[in-house]
C-alpha cells in the first residue's frame, strides 16, 4: 500500500512482522504475523476489541507460533493501519454491522490462502465477532475461543406472537429512564459510545489520548484494586450500578471525565510491566491519528435494530465447534449481562470445552497475564 509505514521493529517483538493485504471486503488490511517463516501451517486468527488494535495480541503471538501455528492479528474494520473504512459519523453505518465484520475475518482467510484456520479468538467486542464466524462458518473457523465477552447466542426471534400476543421488548427500552433515575444518576456505556458526542469526547479530552488510554487501561485492568467483580442478579439499573462507571457512568460526564480520576500514579506506571509506556504508545499515536469513531460505529450497529436484526436468522443456532472462554478474575466483562456466561456454558456452546478466569488479570487478560499456562 502506497504510504504505508510498518510498526517498527522497535515495538514488535523478533518474530512479528507487520504488513498490509490488500482487497479484504473493501479494505486494505493490516495485519500482524507470526510463524510465517514456514508455509503448510495451520492458521490461527487473533481478533482485537475496543479501544485496541493488532498489536494487543504481541505478547502471545509467538508462543503460539513456537507450538506451530502460523498466527495473524489483523487490525479490524475502523482501526489503526487497516484503511478504507468510512469514518464520519454520519457515514455508511451498515459496513460495521456483524456479519460484515465475520465477512472481513473470512475474506483475509481466503486472501491467505487458507480454507479453513484451526481456531479464531475474540478479544472484548472481538468476541461476538469469533462467535457469529465460528456459528455462520464451522467448516471454516473450526473452533473458537471467546475472551472477556461471553456470547449468550444470537437474539431470539418474537415466539408464538399470534396466540399469546407480542410482549417482545428492547433491552434497553426502559433501562434508560432507570438508570437515570437513580439517587446517583447514570447511563450505560453502550449507549453513551453511540452517540455523536462520544468520539471528540475521548480523541480531543484535556489529558490528552494517552493519559486517556492510560487511565481507561488501568481502571479495567487488574492493577485498579477495586476491581472485584460478582455474578448481577438482573439486567435492572440497581443492579447494573453495582458495576465500576466505565460500564454505568454517571449520567454527566463522558468517558474522559470518568476515567482521568483514576489516572495512576507514575510509580503505579513504571511498575506496569503489562503495558509499559513505550507499548502504550503505540496505541496513543494510532488513534490519536485516527480517533475512535471508527470502532464506535461497532457499538452503533449493536444499539440499532436495523442493523442488529439480521442476526435473528440464526436464531435458535448454536456454535458447535470446540470452543472455550477465557477472562480475568478481575474482569467485570463476565458479568456485565447478567446470564449471558450461563446461556454460553449451557446452552451457545455445544462442545464448550472449558471457562478459564485468570488470577492476576482484569479487562486486558491477553496481555496482563499472557504467560498464564506456560
Amino acid at each position: 500500500m502506497e504510504g504505508f509505514v510498518p510498526l517498527s521493529q522497535d515495538v514488535l517483538p523478533l518474530g512479528i512482522r507487520s504488513r498490509v493485504v490488500e482487497g479484504i471486503n473493501g479494505l486494505a488490511m493490516h495485519i500482524l504475523e507470526a510463524g510465517f517463516e514456514e508455509a503448510d501451517r495451520p492458521c490461527v486468527m487473533l481478533l482485537h476489541g475496543f479501544p485496541e488494535l493488532a498489536y494487543s495480541w504481541r505478547k502471545v503471538m509467538l508462543p503460539l507460533a513456537a507450538a506451530g501455528y502460523y498466527v495473524v492479528a489483523p487490525d479490524q474494520r475502523g482501526y489503526g493501519r487497516t484503511t478504507g473504512w468510512d469514518g464520519d459519523y454520519g457515514g455508511e453505518l451498515g459496513a460495521y454491522r456483524m456479519l460484515n465484520l465475520v465477512r472481513d475475518a473470512l475474506a483475509l482467510v481466503s486472501a491467505l490462502g487458507y480454507r479453513s484456520v484451526a481456531g479464531v479468538i475474540g478479544h472484548d467486542f472481538g468476541s461476538p465477532v469469533a462467535a457469529y464466524a465460528a456459528l455462520v462458518r464451522p467448516d471454516v473457523f473450526r473452533s473458537v475461543v471467546m475472551m472477556s465477552a461471553p456470547f449468550a447466542g444470537p437474539p431470539p426471534l418474537p415466539f408464538n406472537t399470534v396466540h399469546e400476543g407480542a410482549t417482545h421488548r428492547p433491552e434497553g427500552s426502559r433501562i434508560h429512564d432507570d438508570l437515570a433515575a437513580l439517587d446517583r444518576p447514570r447511563k450505560h456505556y453502550q449507549w453513551y459510545y453511540s452517540t455523536r458526542e462520544a468520539d471528540g469526547n475521548m480523541r480531543n479530552c484535556p489529558q490528552g489520548v494517552h493519559d486517556f488510554l492510560r487511565a481507561y487501561y488501568h481502571y479495567k485492568s487488574a492493577d485498579w484494586q477495586a476491581n472485584r467483580p460478582f455474578p448481577l442478579k438482573s439486567w435492572t439499573a440497581g443492579e447494573l450500578a453495582k458495576m465500576p462507571t466505565y460500564y454505568i457512568m454517571d449520567l454527566d460526564q463522558g468517558m474522559a471525565e470518568t476515567v482521568a480520576p483514576e489516572m495512576p500514579s507514575v510509580e503505579e506506571i513504571a511498575a506496569c510491566k503489562w503495558l509499559p509506556d513505550d507499548e502504550l504508545k503505540v496505541y496513543s499515536e494510532a488513534f490519536s491519528q485516527t480517533g475512535f469513531q471508527g470502532g464506535l460505529q461497532w457499538y452503533r450497529c449493536m444499539m440499532s435494530e436495523a442493523h442488529s436484526a439480521e442476526l435473528q436468522l440464526f436464531s435458535g443456532r448454536t456454535i458447535d465447534v470446540p470452543s472455550c472462554f477465557i477472562s480475568g478474575k478481575s474482569d467485570w466483562g463476565v458479568y456485565q449481562r447478567p446470564g449471558s456466561l450461563e446461556r454460553m456454558q449451557n446452552h451457545a456452546c455445544t462442545r464448550m470445552l472449558g471457562c478459564h478466569l485468570l488470577d492476576g488479570a482484569g479487562h486486558w487478560v491477553q496481555q496482563e497475564a499472557a504467560g498464564a499456562g506456560e
